[in-house]
């Protein structure tokens, strides 16, 4: 089985250079590759004994503010000098990244639907490739 899924993924690398064949067999396994990508997440999982979780943290930080508006001339025609230098909080977002706990009889049931899913998927994106390559012989 994974004889048959080296060509395809390497047809959907090749497929971001763009041939309309290209295109085309990119389109017909997308959704194959995303079923792969999350079979492979639930296998790692599988194996590790937890997941993986992505969250972000929102916190502010004092930075040194630039005043927002031009500098405009004085009575005398001389440029007024600059305003003294402040503090402003400005927000950031930092990512991180967190264990937690799976059910592995949960993710064996993924797994093995995802498997399933990818079976179906592949037999449809064979006989897509074969329409693709019809459509647009190189």
């Amino acid at each position: 089985m994974r004889r048959l899924f080296a060509p395809l993924v390497l047809l959907a690398l090749l497929a971001a250079c763009g041939t309309p064949q290209e295109r085309c067999i990119y389109r017909a396994t997308k959704e194959l590759r995303t079923v792969e990508s999350l079979l492979a997440e639930v296998q790692q999982n599988l194996a590790r004994g937890y997941a993986l979780e992505e969250y972000e943290v929102t916190r502010s930080r004092w930075v040194r503010c630039e005043p927002r508006y031009p500098m405009r001339p004085g009575p005398d025609g001389k440029p007024l000098p600059p305003p003294p230098p402040r503090m402003c909080l400005e927000d950031y977002t930092e990512t991180y990244t967190r264990r937690v706990a799976i059910d592995p009889a949960s993710e064996r049931r993924k797994r093995d639907g995802l498997i399933a899913k990818r079976r179906e998927l592949a037999s449809a994106a064979e006989a897509e490739i074969r329409i693709c390559k019809q459509q647009y012989p190189e």
